[in-house]
């Protein structure tokens, strides 16, 4: 059970660290995914280090069916019942899992966004456990702008590669984002140190990013993704991502459960 003022952190700021509530074996399990995930990437695997650069950022998506222990982790941990309480939903789905990788001394930044707009789900029940498998310092962990959630503002989607706005991804809810580092006096920036055990929690319309990894350690992140259940299933023309399934998924319109995004918490 989480206590009542992380609750409320999460629901007022869209962003909130949970200390110790993964157990040491199960991010064994997910550093034994991790280290197979490297060894043989998915279809949508980035390298966004340029070649000659010092360092490696690595990011992969969607891989949890292939994988057994991302699918070991996201059916039998307590992942999805901290997404439940969360979310204050009585039914969870998964969603996907996101893993980011940035070796000592990457200078490559997490472009500032947020995460329901690159989606192909509208509601308010989307929430990632952002999970470190290495220690975080603080200056090298993932930052979010307290209260973004909330804004009521859908920024266009751009690519982590070079930032630019995917020019195809349309909706009459998006608005070009500001440049968020350049307003950073203007917010409050919530940002921890982590360690093994702990995570953060966040809402899709957090708006966040992440420093390079000044550090002399790894940082390895999985990020396990869920919706609740008011989310539904939507195609929106142009670029999504990760891109709406080619078969197993629901219909436009209706709830996420499906054979791409199960069932874990039933209500």
């Amino acid at each position: 059970m989480l206590d009542q003022q992380t609750l409320t952190a999460y629901q007022q700021d869209g962003a909130a660290v949970l200390r110790n509530v993964i157990s040491l074996a199960w991010i064994e399990r997910l550093r034994e995914g991790v280290e197979q995930n490297l060894r043989a990437p998915g279809p949508y695997a980035k390298h966004y280090t340029p070649e000659g650069n010092p360092g490696m950022f690595f990011g992969d998506y969607c891989n949890w069916q292939r994988i057994e222990p991302y699918r070991d982790f996201f059916f039998h941990s307590n992942a999805s019942a901290l997404a439940a309480e969360l979310m204050g939903s009585p039914k969870v789905n998964l969603y996907h899992e996101h893993v980011l990788v940035k070796e000592p001394g990457t200078k490559e930044h997490t472009p500032w966004h947020h995460d329901q707009p690159y989606y192909p789900i509208d509601g308010k029940d989307i929430v990632s456990l952002w999970i470190p498998l290495d220690p975080v310092e603080k200056n090298t962990c993932v930052e979010f702008i307290a209260g973004s959630h909330a804004w009521g503002r859908w920024f266009t989607p751009a690519r982590f590669v070079d930032q630019k706005t995917h020019t195809t991804a349309q909706d009459s809810r998006f608005e070009p984002p500001p440049d968020f580092e350049a307003e950073r006096a203007q917010h409050r920036v919530l940002q921890w140190q982590l360690a093994v055990g702990d995570c953060i929690a966040f809402h899709g319309l957090t708006v966040h990013g992440a420093p390079e990894n000044a550090s002399s350690h790894r940082r390895r992140a999985f990020s396990a993704r869920f919706t609740g259940a008011d989310a539904r299933f939507v195609l929106r023309s142009g670029f999504m991502s990760p891109p709406p399934p080619d078969s197993g998924g629901p219909q436009p319109g209706a709830a996420m459960d499906s054979a791409a995004f199960p069932v874990l918490v039933a209500a």
